[in-house]
């Protein structure tokens, strides 16, 4: 069976044309206007991911998140008219995976959802040892390999790298980051968080300048990336 994405979106076109496109991936596909109608859907469906507005009729979509989060680990992915930074980091730090803008484009959205998925999927796994793309970070014996090459980390570090390689392809924002890593009290403390991820860079990228995992989310954050693919 395919798997289902629950569209929560009050505008009719913007909900007809994701349902065709993702019925075109051969995703079976859930619309519903309201927040009330999302709460009655989820009682009876599953879904493997949320698509979700924030103006809706009965209420702000960000609201939603953390009743969603609070007996759900589903992917939610965001997408709204609102573009303001305040926006994005809101709706990521109560909980969304991912945040597109309107308007938006279907091969981005797509590539956005694979992501998601892949992400989700590799949640609950209780390895001590996680690896991305040469990249192996044994948490037992706190060791870090690029390339079967012992790298040399900080405390901080590792901690860093275990952050992200927790959460691959995930935006990671600013403020959840360094309480994340550093602790409550840290989050406006934006300069530890640059020179270190300008450490890091410097001894896991080729080319700094265009790095292939840590990217940086400009106003909001960092994502770690695990598939490079070519889009998104």
């Amino acid at each position: 069976m395919s798997d289902l994405i629950l569209i929560i979106e009050d505008d009719a076109a913007i909900a007809a044309l994701l349902e065709r496109s993702l019925k075109q991936h051969h995703y079976q596909t859930l619309h519903v206007s309201t927040l009330k109608e999302a709460r009655l859907q989820l009682q009876t469906h599953t879904p493997q991911l949320i698509l979700l507005d924030l103006g809706l009729p009965d209420g702000d979509g960000k609201s939603f998140i953390p009743h969603l989060r609070r007996s759900l680990q589903t992917p939610i992915i965001v997408v709204s008219a609102r573009r303001e930074e305040r926006e994005i980091v809101a709706a990521l730090d109560l909980g969304a995976d991912d945040y597109v803008t309107k308007p938006f484009s279907l091969v981005e959205l797509m590539a956005r959802v694979r992501r998601a998925q892949r992400r989700a999927s590799m949640v609950g796994d209780d390895s001590e040892v996680l690896t991305c793309n040469g990249l192996i970070l044994d948490l037992e014996r706190h060791r870090f390999m690029l390339e079967e090459m012992p790298i040399k980390l900080t405390p901080i570090e590792f901690n860093l790298m275990r952050l992200f390689m927790s959460h691959p392809d995930q935006v990671l924002t600013h403020q959840h980051i360094l309480k994340q890593v550093w602790g409550i009290g840290y989050q406006q403390e934006m300069q530890y968080l640059r020179s270190y991820i300008n450490t890091l860079r410097k001894k896991i990228e080729t080319d700094t300048a265009r790095p292939r995992y840590i990217q940086t989310e400009l106003g909001i954050g960092y994502r770690f990336c695990c598939h490079h693919e070519g889009v998104l």
